[in-house]
């Protein structure tokens, strides 16, 4: 007469009609655990994110290699999948929230470090877009001091994420954004002494243009990826 419900026999068998206390009891624990906001989905889809930034980085570092050795840049398929991907997770973040009565980290601050990743696939493959313009440019010139710097602040976001979902403690949080504004800073003296030689260097202006566009760009994502792990330590202190 009980539809949906399990019963157990004298044998230990179910049959249709009624449900054990043990696994009503699982149903109600798991039921209370995604209640509370104690699932994992949050750290998953902000470790996606985090990863897909700092894919799109070592898409650009490989393509940044390629024209410092005459090679001809390939299509830009990569940065616009990283790009894509990780606004498919930001919204799937979104929708989370809106399903989720308590999540694990205040609402303001999942949006806020979403918002943050996000930026970094987008600025990169902004610099992919003008490097396929004017690729010929760039062939021969060198971007190790850059590839470096990038793929420092990356990789250093990518780690401070993952670390939200054990609990990261304050000192650690603090080590890992310090060595974030410090690659922030050697970007911004390297950005300077690029601009100097530039307009001092002989060039025209159409190169001046593109190449100070480009200089700027990449100075800006180490700027996003300081953005995100300024909301972290942000995030790691409120709960400290």
């Amino acid at each position: 007469m009980l539809s949906g419900f399990t019963a157990v026999t004298q044998r230990g068998s179910a049959r249709p009609g009624f449900q054990t206390p043990y696994k009503t009891q699982i149903k109600f624990m798991f039921s209370i655990r995604q209640f509370l906001g104690h699932d994992e989905k949050f750290f998953d889809l902000l470790e996606a994110s985090a990863q897909q930034a700092d894919s799109s980085v070592h898409h650009l570092v490989a393509l940044l290699g390629k024209l410092e050795h005459h090679d001809s840049p390939a299509s830009l398929d990569e940065f616009v999948h990283s790009r894509r991907k990780d606004k498919e997770i930001t919204q799937e973040l979104t929708e989370q929230l809106c399903k989720t009565f308590i999540t694990p980290l205040e609402r303001e601050d999942i949006q806020a470090l979403a918002a943050a990743l996000y930026k970094i696939p987008k600025t990169v493959e902004k610099i992919g877009e003008r490097i396929v313009i004017f690729p010929g440019e760039l062939h021969g010139r060198s971007f190790k001091k850059h590839l470096e710097l990038l793929d420092q602040a990356a990789e250093t976001v990518l780690a401070m994420v993952k670390e939200l979902r054990k609990g990261t403690d304050v000192a650690t949080a603090r080590e890992k954004n310090a060595r974030l504004q410090t690659i922030e800073g050697d970007a911004d003296k390297l950005e300077l002494e690029l601009l100097r030689d530039l307009y001092h260097g002989e060039y025209d202006t159409k190169q001046i243009i593109f190449l100070r566009d480009l200089y700027e760009l990449l100075e800006k994502v180490i700027d996003r990826c300081r953005d995100a792990g300024n909301i972290i330590l942000q995030v790691v202190l409120k709960y400290s």
